[in-house]
Formats: structure tokens, sequence, C-alpha cells
């Protein structure tokens, strides 16, 4: 047996006893360990508590201190930490509430056997001290996250409902977290709080990462907190408290940023209430909220599928489709081609089905849609019927039209090239009409194309149409580069930060793995109107820019203080026609290998990396040094930071 080293001063030393050799012996010690601490006031305490925040998060399904009794021991903590402000400033005492309640969080968060002996300990009303402020947003942020694991399980909601004022902080928390986190750490350096550092850094990093980790964790912070929001959401009796109107229109705008990709936050939670037709009212009556949902819908968010689930079942239900019927069926008639959106398998039949119900219940309700509303629903099904001759026709006769739209075609990019950009436009639509339906990377060309015409002509909500419709063509879905880049600046013109931001990381990643020469990446170098576009929308989609502005701008000083704090002058965005380019007479379209090959075959499947867009969308938030995957976004002091130019990419085949 393994004798315990005698060399350490302190005696019952946690790290000593779990030396022990004899299991029963360290178990005994461990037992009689948990107990003592909370009423021990030595010096040092703090290190066997990080220890145990380590063990908990490398094995929180290991069951050993759960029934040793760890719970009951980080919960008389925390209440001495509230209760004796004497003992919380002694020593390193101010760390140990914060590691107590991540302890529990870490140990609850994948075992329900573990969260109902948590409750049993007694761990909810110390955390909901935590969850109101007692202390300071650090605190409140592991909490949230304890309390928030506690409610996902059926066995343990019960008893954090049983708090009912625990919904309640938690929609003031996800409401208010980034300015608190703004206006307490984030704004001035020299008032931040050492333990708070210390604790983002873990005493590796200075100003600079300090800035960045906050962002980081006043996202998840707001994100934790929609989370446990969202638990409450599946009961139909707290609806009334979530779904008022000035807590839903703020969800759209709770997006997580660039720093926590792997959260669905605002529109998550605007799902779950969408599931549920008591929900489903107050979301429909709020029109800035399906305005939001539609444009998420037509992006490259992760979430994009959770946007036209709550369109969908807002149609589907009558009482609510009359109120978002005109604003959603564009939405979703750019997207009725989608073939697969994550787990979402024939989704484009799925919008079709719907819309079609949507036309003959139109019939037996009092609530009649919009004549142009019907019109673009009866076209929508009208292609269906128009694919399915398609399907009939001779092979000869399918090569006339392909043939026919092809030349067409042509003649739009000589409409282009000569500035004529409205007599462009009109080729392209009448090449669309001819163009087999089956024919889909010739249509994704066309209407990529037509988008281009539409941003030329200051028309951006119809070039986000048209791109929209290109990218759900494409195969993989929303992987079109030149479709991403079009999208991203008409949805700049319209101030729609993220989604311009969101396309426009998206547009550098395939630029990346693109064969196109027009496209490729010369030397790892991102394109100059590529980077300053994301610079830009990373400015103004800023997580701390509201709060910011609310409290005067006030950059943080040093290396931390990055461009988001002051506005700038963006000027008007370029409208030059093609002939400015000087492409000395070839063919501005740079079309695509393909124009000669009209079969009527869907691309192949290119290898599709998620990590690598999510790499993408972790890039750094600082000003002199942003990343997007391995491509510098670093510019020259003094460079103008004007929206993108027009000229790139003017058309695409």
């Amino acid at each position: 047996m393994d004798k315990v080293s005698t060399d350490c001063p302190y005696p019952g030393c946690f790290f000593c006893v779990m030396k022990e050799g004899n299991p029963s012996k360290r178990r005994a010690s461990v037992l009689k360990f948990f107990r003592e601490l909370p009423s021990q006031d030595d010096d040092g305490q703090v290190l066997p508590i990080s220890g145990l925040w380590n063990t908990a998060m490398a094995h929180p399904n290991d069951p050993e201190f759960i029934e040793l009794g760890i719970f009951e021991c980080m919960a008389a903590l925390i209440w001495k930490g509230l209760k004796n402000r004497r003992w919380l400033s002694h020593d390193q005492n101010i760390y140990i509430p914060y590691y107590a309640a991540h302890i529990i969080g870490s140990y609850t968060m994948n075992m329900e056997e573990f969260a109902e002996r948590a409750v049993h300990a007694g761990v909810i009303p110390p955390l909901v001290e935590l969850l109101r402020g007692r202390l300071t947003w650090v605190e409140q942020r592991v909490a949230v996250r304890a309390l928030g694991h506690l409610a996902t399980y059926p066995s343990t909601f019960s008893a954090i409902a049983n708090h009912g004022e625990v919904l309640e902080l938690s929609i003031e928390l996800a409401m208010s977290s980034l300015e608190i986190v703004y206006s307490h750490f984030y704004q001035y350096v020299d008032r931040r709080l050492s333990y708070h550092c210390d604790l983002l850094t873990r005493g590796m990093g200075g100003v600079e990462m300090e800035s960045r980790k906050a962002e980081e964790w006043a996202s998840q912070l707001q994100c934790w907190s929609l989370q446990l929001i969202n638990c409450f959401a599946f009961k139909t009796e707290f609806l009334s408290v979530i779904s008022k109107p000035e807590f839903l229109i703020k969800l759209p705008g709770m997006w997580g940023g660039l720093v926590n990709e792997n959260s669905p936050a605002g529109i998550g939670l605007l799902r779950t209430i969408c599931h549920n037709k008591m929900g489903r009212g107050p979301i429909a009556s709020c029109p800035s909220i399906i305005e939001s949902l539609c444009n998420i819908a037509r992006s490259s968010d992760d979430w994009q599928y959770m946007a036209i689930d709550c369109l969908l079942w807002l149609i589907q239900d009558t009482s609510t489709c009359h109120k978002v019927v005109d604003k959603a069926v564009p939405a979703l008639l750019d997207l009725s081609e989608v073939s697969t959106l994550g787990d979402h398998k024939n989704l484009g039949n799925t919008i079709i089905n719907v819309l079609q119900e949507c036309i003959q219940s139109q019939a037996a309700s009092r609530n009649s849609i919009s004549p142009r509303t019907k019109e673009q629903i009866e076209e929508l099904l009208n292609s269906k019927q128009r694919l399915k001759w398609e399907k009939g026709m001779p092979k000869e006769d399918l090569h006339i039209k392909q043939a026919a739209a092809l030349v067409v075609k042509l003649e739009g990019n000589s409409l282009f090239s000569s500035g004529n950009i409205t007599g462009a436009a009109s080729k392209y639509s009448e090449a669309l009409s001819l163009c087999p339906l089956r024919s889909k990377k010739e249509r994704v060309v066309l209407f990529s194309n037509r988008a281009q015409c539409h941003l030329l002509l200051q028309q951006p909500l119809a070039a986000i149409t048209d791109a929209t419709r290109a990218l759900s063509l494409h195969n993989p879905v929303n992987r079109h580069a030149k479709s991403l880049w079009r999208r991203a600046q008409a949805y700049d013109m319209i101030g729609l930060a993220k989604e311009s931001l969101l396309d426009a990381i998206l547009f550098i990643n395939e630029c990346s793995q693109s064969n196109d020469p027009d496209l490729s990446l010369r030397q790892n170098k991102v394109p100059d109107y590529a980077e300053r576009l994301v610079k830009k929308q990373m400015r103004s989609a800023w997580l701390f820019r509201e709060a910011a502005i609310k409290h005067g701008g006030i950059q943080c000083e040093g290396d931390g203080g990055g461009i988001y704090g002051r506005e700038s002058d963006d000027s008007e965005w370029e409208t030059a026609s093609e002939s400015d380019i000087g492409n000395d007479g070839r063919d501005a379209m740079g079309d695509d290998d393909d124009d000669s090959e009209w079969n009527n075959e869907e691309e192949g499947k290119d290898s599709y990396d998620r990590a690598s867009i999510k790499g993408v969308r972790t890039a750094q938030r600082n000003s002199r040094a942003k990343k997007v995957a391995s491509y510098s976004l670093t510019l020259p002091d003094g460079a103008n930071l004007n929206g993108c130019v027009w000229l790139q990419f003017i058309y695409d085949e």
C-alpha cells in the first residue's frame, strides 16, 4: 500500500488524501474533507476547489465525488461566500463561489441522476442568489449554466420552476447581459477586478486577451440565459411570461456573435415558442420578428432551418397565417427549390406543400391573402406542373429549349458588357423562362447574373431574392461563392450587418477551396474588397455595439481597445458599370467551363468540411489582427474602410 507523503504542511490536505492507496480509506477521507471544508477558515482553500473544478471538467460522469457529498459541500461554500463577506475577501476565497457553481454545472450537464442528487443537496437556492447578481456577472454566468442543466431534465425541472423568480431573472439577464459585461468590465481597463482577469485568462494573458474572453463570456451569459428560458418555453403555462413583446422583439438580435456559433441563441428560443400554438400568436403580432425570420431564412446562418420552421408553422396555423403570409411567402418562395438543409430532407417540397395548403384553405377562411401573394404561390405551383411536363418531353425538345436559353443568356451577357444593365436583366429573365427546370446548374448562373444586375440597379431586395434562389439550387446548398458575395453586398445595402457578414465570411471560405482562377485566393491573401466588407460588418455586428453606443462609445485603452467602440464614415456603394473595368474586350461574365455541357444532371457533391466554416466564424475581432481561416485580414494604417467594390465578379457565366 502506498504511504501518504509526510512532506505536506497541511493536515488533511485534499491532494494528499487523493494519493491514499487504500480505496476505502481514500473515500472516507474525501467524505470527511467535503463535510469539514465549508466550516474551515484556513488559507489555501481555493487550491483544492480549483483541483475539483479540473476534475469535474475532465470527468463529469464520474460518480465518486457525487456519492461522497460534493454537491452539499459546494452549496455550503456558495452560501458562505454570500453571507460572510469578510471570509470572501480573505486570501483567495473570492474565487471559491465561482468554482463551486462551475463544479455543480459540470457534474449535472450529462447525467440526470447527478442532477437529482444536486437538487436534493440543496444547490438551487444558492445558485438562484448568484443569478440575482448578489456577487458579479462572472458568478451569474456559471449559475445560469448550472440552473440551465438542472432545468433540462424532466425530473428536476419542477424544482427549478418552483423558484418563480428564475424565469424572470433569466429574461432580464438575457436582455441586459451584454451591457452588464461591457459597463462593468470591458469599458474601463483600469477598473477591472483582478480576479475576473485571472479567471478569464487563467493568468496567461494581458488586456487584449481579457477583452476577447470577456466578449466570449458575455455571449455565453446571454446564450445560457436563453437556454434556461428555452426549458420553460416547452411548458405552455410559462409562455405568457416569455411571450411579452418587449422581450420577443429582441430575440432575433441575440445571435451569440462569432464567438459562440454553437448556440442557436435567440432564434432557437423563437422556434420553441413558435412550436406551441399559444406562442405563435404573440410572434405573429410582431412584424419586425417576421421580417427578421425572413432574413435569417434567406441567409447562410447555421440556424437558417429554424427560421424556416417558424415561418412554416405560422403559415400552417389558421389563426396566424393571415398576419404573416404576405411577408413570409416571398422568403419561402426563394427557398422552394432547396433539396436538403441540415437534417431537413426535401425541404423545398415541404415548403411547396405548405403553400399549396395555404391557398386551398384560403377559400374557407374569412381572412384572405393579398392577390399578389396568391399570384406568387400559383406561379410556384405552375412551375411544379411544368417540371412534371418537362419530364415527359422528348430529349430533342429539351435540347432545343436549352439551346434557346443559352442564346438568350449570351445576349444578356453582351448587353451587360455594353452597360445596358436593365436590358441584361430582362434577357436573363427570358432565359430563365426558357431554361428547363432540371438544368439546375445553368439556372444557378442565370439567377446569380440577374442578382448582379439588381445590385447595379440599386435593387437590393431583388438581388437578395435572386442570390438566394441561386444558393438554394446549388449543390451543396449555400455554396455558390459569387451568389454569396452578391447577397452579402445586397444585405449591406439595406443595413443587415450580421447577414452580410456571414455571407462574406462563407464567400471567403469558398474562395479558398475554389479552382476558379477568378475566385481562388492568391498567395493566401483575402481579396481587398472582401476584407473591407468583413471589417465593416464585424464592426457593425460587434457584440458590444449597442452597449458601447449607450455608454458613450468609450474604448478600452491599450491593446484591448479595438475599432468597435467608435463609428466610421463608410461612403456610398459604387455603381460603376462593367465598361469601367477595362477587360480588353474579354467576356466579362467569366463563363464557367460547363457552358457547353447543358446536361440535366446535378453537380457532383463537393466534400463539405463544416468545421472549416466554423473555423472561419471564430475569426478574431481585434482591430489589428483579424483572421478569417488562415488568411490575413490586416489593413494598412489609414486604409479606406468603404463598402466593397462592385467591380469584382460582375457576372458569373
